[in-house]
């Protein structure tokens, strides 16, 4: 989705997905930044360097890390999740602006939803696979 602003920047989104995490990226021309919710993004990662270094990985991978502000809404499950969501819509984003960012996104597995999720319970088991203990007698 390519949506024009009143300062008539060219704004690119994405939709990233982890878990029970979403994260709704836009992509802005600018100097960088990465506002998560109303908040820096340090600040809103508690400033680990894992969260952050694993969000701005597509951004690296392309050379355009100090060229684009990154505007993230997210919600649901935890840092984690939502750190994965952000490269994800970050990618997908990064994808819908140049076309051509698809192969070497998709060779480093930027492009890919990692379907991994939480298995449900089980009637008769205590979580999804764990059972009561087994008595001989």
């Amino acid at each position: 989705m390519t949506t024009l602003t009143k300062n008539s920047k060219i704004i690119y989104a994405g939709t990233g997905r982890r878990k029970t995490s979403i994260a709704r990226v836009k992509l802005v021309p600018g100097s960088g930044k990465l506002i998560i919710n109303g908040l820096p993004g340090e600040s809103y990662l508690q400033f680990s360097p894992n969260y952050l270094r694993v969000s701005y990985s597509p951004l690296k991978i392309l050379g355009l890390n100090k060229e684009y502000d990154i505007y993230v809404k997210t919600e649901g499950g935890g840092l984690t999740g939502q750190a994965n969501a952000i490269r994800l819509g970050l990618a997908r984003a990064l994808c819908r602006m140049n076309p051509d960012n698809r192969t070497t996104l998709k060779a480093e597995g930027f492009l890919t939803r990692d379907a991994r999720i939480k298995e449900r319970k089980k009637y008769g088991l205590r979580k999804a696979r764990k059972a009561p203990q087994y008595s001989k007698r």
